[in-house]
C-alpha cells in the first residue's frame, strides 16, 4: 500500500507498479480515496429483519503511545465516542446500517447475528472502512459493559425473529478497558511470568485474555495478558481507575498505554 498526496508521484508511482514494482502482485492496482479522520465501531445486532444498534467504541490497535509502532489486537477501548453524537448516529443508521440490512434481504441471504461497521468520521461524515460478523476485542469489554438490559434475551429475540420487540437498554456511563501485554508483544515476548495484585484490584473488572492457572499461581501465557475495564461517570474517571488497577498488577516486564481516550474529547 501506497499513501501518496502528490498526484504527479502518484502517476510515477503507478507506472512502475504496473510495470512489475512487486512482481506479478502489481499486475492490478487498486486506487481507492485516502481518508483522514477518527476511527470508531459501530455494532448492529439483526435477527435478518429488524436490528438494534448497540454502543459505539473506539479501539486502540498501535502498541506506542500517540498511536505508533506495530499494530497489536487491541490495546484499549472507550464508549461511548465523542464524536458519535445523535446527529452522526443518524447519518450511520440512515446511510449505512438500513441500507445493509435491505440489502441483505435483497440478495435473499437471512443474516441472523452481529455486524460490525468499522467507520472513519471525516469531516463530520461517516464513511465505511471495513465489515465483519462478529464483536471486536477489546470493543466487546466496554460494550457488554454499557448494555443493561438482559443481553440473553437480545440473542433469544435474534434467533426466534422478535428482536424488534426486546429491550435494548444502554448504560450512559462510560466504559474503558486497557490492556495489559507482554513485554516484547507484538513481536517476541516471554510466557510464564508470575502475576501479583490481583487479589487488590477493587473498582475494575478483570477480562483474562493470555493468563493460566498453575500450582495456584497466576501466570502470564500470551501477548495481551489482562483487560481492566471499569466504569466512570466521565472518560477521565473510568480511565483513572483502569490505569490505578493496571499499576496494582504487577509482572516481569509489564507494559500497557498510559493514553487510551486520547484523541477523544
Amino acid at each position: 500500500v501506497l499513501i501518496i498526496s502528490d498526484i504527479e508521484e502518484a502517476k510515477q508511482e503507478l507506472k512502475e507498479m504496473l510495470s512489475g514494482m512487486f512482481g506479478d502482485a502489481s499486475k492490478t492496482v487498486v486506487i481507492e480515496e485516502f481518508l483522514s479522520g477518527i476511527e470508531c465501531s459501530v455494532f448492529v445486532l439483526t435477527d435478518g429483519d429488524s436490528y438494534k444498534i448497540l454502543p459505539v467504541a473506539k479501539d486502540y490497535k498501535r502498541i506506542g503511545e500517540g498511536d505508533t509502532g506495530l499494530n497489536t489486537g487491541g490495546m484499549g477501548a472507550v464508549s461511548p465516542v465523542s464524536f458519535a453524537d445523535d446527529v452522526f448516529m443518524k447519518k450511520v443508521e440512515d446511510r449505512i446500517v438500513i441500507p445493509t440490512i435491505e440489502g441483505l434481504k435483497k440478495d435473499k441471504i437471512v443474516y441472523k447475528g452481529f455486524i460490525f461497521l468499522g467507520l472513519i468520521e471525516v469531516k463530520g461524515e461517516p464513511m465505511v472502512i471495513e465489515y465483519n460478523v462478529r464483536m471486536g476485542d477489546p470493543e466487546t469489554e466496554v460494550v457488554m459493559l454499557r448494555i443493561k438490559s438482559d443481553f440473553v434475551s437480545l440473542l433469544e429475540g435474534v434467533a426466534t425473529g422478535t428482536l424488534e420487540s426486546k429491550l435494548l437498554e444502554i448504560d450512559s456511563r462510560y466504559a474503558v478497558t486497557v490492556m495489559l501485554v507482554s513485554g516484547g508483544y507484538p513481536g517476541d515476548y516471554e510466557k510464564n511470568k508470575e502475576m501479583s495484585g490481583l487479589d487488590k484490584v477493587k473498582d475494575s473488572i478483570l477480562f483474562h485474555a493470555g493468563t493460566k492457572l498453575e500450582n495456584n499461581k497466576v501466570l502470564t501465557n500470551g501477548g495481551r495478558v489482562i483487560a481492566i475495564s471499569s466504569y466512570g461517570e466521565t472518560k477521565n474517571e473510568a480511565l483513572s481507575l483502569s490505569f490505578k488497577n493496571a499499576d496494582v498488577i504487577s509482572y516481569d516486564k509489564k507494559y500497557y498505554r498510559k493514553d487510551i481516550g486520547f484523541d477523544l474529547k
